[in-house]
């Protein structure tokens, strides 16, 4: 059970090429509602069609993420959930899902606050592919990410809709496995339509060589998808879409589990029809 860093990456989009598909890549929070329900939440993921997964380790002060995440986070905190817990349940995901890239969108406090050389440690020993620290401030991403490629953990980086020339081309150099591409400023929610901005961020980000591009913010229907990939998005990623299904069924689990399956395999169908 080890991480593959950007290798895993490169072999999921290398087969959605064969297949003339884009990537859909679903996110939930670790432990929400409660660890048993959210392993069991991973694996309706996986098994629905996600090509790879985006979780969140919960946080106290999620700075970039809306109020549907910032509740779970909540949530799973508020049981008592510990940060063991969630490397447990990643691990038995990868166990499960050997093929599955899995990413991390952690906050710069939960690396920097203790040991990055620890943290990026345990996660490629969880089977962690990728790590996306949301709020890393400047002048320490070069050492973070330089322990990430060190422990086999591809950086991920964010791509805002304002980035200039300067910073997109550092965001290529730098982000491995794929790119975040932001559709909007501001927080994590779900949108009734996808803004056309990030097609220009998209265009230079390829014209760069970067990774990947995926879009996310806002992402929560198929049209959004297909949206994505006409703009020329390798894929999407659903965050708020997919965590707002846990409060209103967190007590009914296998009607929690079947809404999320339905929403993700139709999520991902889009990707096979993007006209």
């Amino acid at each position: 059970m080890t991480a593959r860093g950007a290798a895993g990456y490169a072999a999921m989009f290398e087969g959605l090429r064969r297949r003339s598909e884009g990537a859909f890549v679903p996110f939930l929070v670790v432990g929400d509602p409660d660890p048993d329900t959210s392993l069991d939440l991973l694996r309706t993921l996986a098994r629905s069609g996600a090509d790879a997964l985006e979780l969140g380790l919960p946080f106290s002060d999620p700075v970039a993420d809306g109020p549907v995440i910032q509740a779970a986070a909540t949530r799973a905190l508020t049981r008592g959930l510990r940060l063991d817990t969630c490397w447990e349940i990643v691990a038995t995901v990868r166990r499960e899902f050997p093929e599955l890239p899995i990413g991390l969108l952690v906050y710069a406090n939960l690396v920097l606050g203790r040991d990055p050389e620890a943290f990026y440690r345990r996660a490629a020993r969880a089977g962690v592919d990728s790590v996306l620290v949301a709020d890393l401030p400047v002048r320490e991403a070069p050492r973070v990410h330089a322990v990430s490629r060190e422990a086999g953990v591809a950086p991920i980086l964010i791509a805002p809709p304002n980035a200039g020339p300067d910073r997109l081309a550092q965001i290529a150099r730098g982000s491995e496995g794929y790119v975040y591409v932001v559709s909007r400023a501001g927080v994590t929610g779900a949108d009734d339509r996808i803004r056309d901005d990030g097609a220009r961020l998209l265009a230079a980000l390829r014209g760069l060589g970067s990774a990947p591009p995926l879009l996310g913010f806002g992402i929560s229907r198929p049209e959004h998808v297909r949206a994505a990939l006409r703009m020329g998005a390798a894929g999407a990623i659903s965050g708020s879409a997919v965590v707002s299904h846990v409060p209103a069924l967190a007590d009914r689990r296998a009607e929690l589990l079947a809404a999320v399956g339905d929403f993700v395999a139709g999520m991902k169908a889009a990707t096979r029809s993007p006209t």
